[in-house]
């Protein structure tokens, strides 16, 4: 049996719409220093005409090009999202309807919020080890700013739109180990749907960075643990894009540089179950990611919930 996980191909979408620190004090009481001091970020991308399935589709067609395989060979399509278009059909089989992929496979939403892709990708390794087919989707897809409260200071300047895409394959070759986790909480980071209708995001800052911080380094250090290596072999930490402050203080709990760590929330914000598949893109396309490499990815957010993956390249 094929215990370990590769990730052969990559791809990402983002909104072409910029919304920057100075568009947002022009709505409410904020400014970019306010903001970037404080998280790191300065711009983030907003839907206009898109839909979360076009984002989809579009991160998805890139992974699949990008691992150039053979869409026959696919056995499940599966889309971390808290936001889709329809309570049904599922943004996964709008995926597999535009992408003409197999009939015969499952495809369909969950809903873990920023841990959601690293789900994701765990589920899609124990459906292909009941499959006879070759590869999963997995996708990470937001549109957070249908669900902000453009008054409240607090959560607008945190969010963006976008999706991240992943085709992951069972290996002999690449050991994966993952860790996944909740402890239920509708008041720290909440957006309700009563009668059917989203709400807006709600959330206590400091209880969420208080819960990341203690988190997120618990987490890396089981990863490292179930790999039987230390933190100074990992080539590469990819955190949730929520809060540079978050992320130095992960670095600095694990005693690792800055440098170890990818960070592009300054150019998208908070992206939810697309912050570390848009990462892991964006990083391929740069030449970061090489053969041999390894890697640590630890998700975080609503729920609460938590998500953490060690892989080989």
């Amino acid at each position: 049996m094929k215990e370990g996980l590769h990730i052969v191909g990559m791809g990402h979408y983002v909104p072409e719409h910029v919304v920057t620190n100075d568009d947002l004090s022009k709505i409410v009481d904020t400014n970019d220093e306010w903001i970037s001091s404080r998280t790191g970020i300065r711009r983030r991308h907003f839907i206009t005409d898109e839909k979360n399935q076009d984002m989809a589709i579009a991160a998805a067609k890139m992974a699949i090009e990008d691992a150039g395989i053979d869409k026959s060979e696919i056995g499940v399509v599966i889309v971390a999202t808290i936001r889709p278009d329809h309570m049904t059909p599922s943004v996964a089989c709008m995926v597999q309807k535009e992408l003409e992929l197999p009939q015969d496979i499952p495809c369909f939403d969950i809903n873990a919020a920023c841990s959601g892709f690293m789900y994701g990708v765990q589920i899609a390794r124990g459906m292909l080890l009941q499959s006879d087919k070759k590869y999963g989707v997995v996708i990470g897809s937001e549109t957070l700013s249908k669900i902000l409260d453009m008054n409240d200071r607090s959560t607008c300047i945190l969010f963006g739109d976008g999706a991240g895409a992943a085709v992951v394959e069972l290996s002999d070759t690449h050991r994966y180990f993952s860790i996944l986790g909740a402890k239920g909480d509708d008041v720290v980071l909440e957006c309700s749907n009563e009668d059917l209708q989203p709400r807006h995001v709600s959330m206590l800052g400091s209880e969420v960075f208080k819960f990341a911080v203690s988190t997120v380094p618990k987490t890396v250090m089981q990863l490292l643990e179930k790999a039987g290596v230390t933190a100074d072999d990992i080539d590469l930490y990819v955190c949730h894009q929520a809060n540079k402050r978050i992320i130095e203080s992960v670095a600095k709990k694990c005693k690792q540089s800055m440098d170890k760590f990818y960070i592009n929330l300054d150019e998208y914000g908070n992206t939810s179950s697309a912050s570390i598949p848009i990462a892991l893109s964006e990083m391929n396309q740069k030449g970061m990611i090489k053969p041999g490499m390894k890697l640590i990815c630890v998700g975080f957010g609503g729920g609460l919930t938590w998500g953490g993956a060690y892989l080989e390249f």
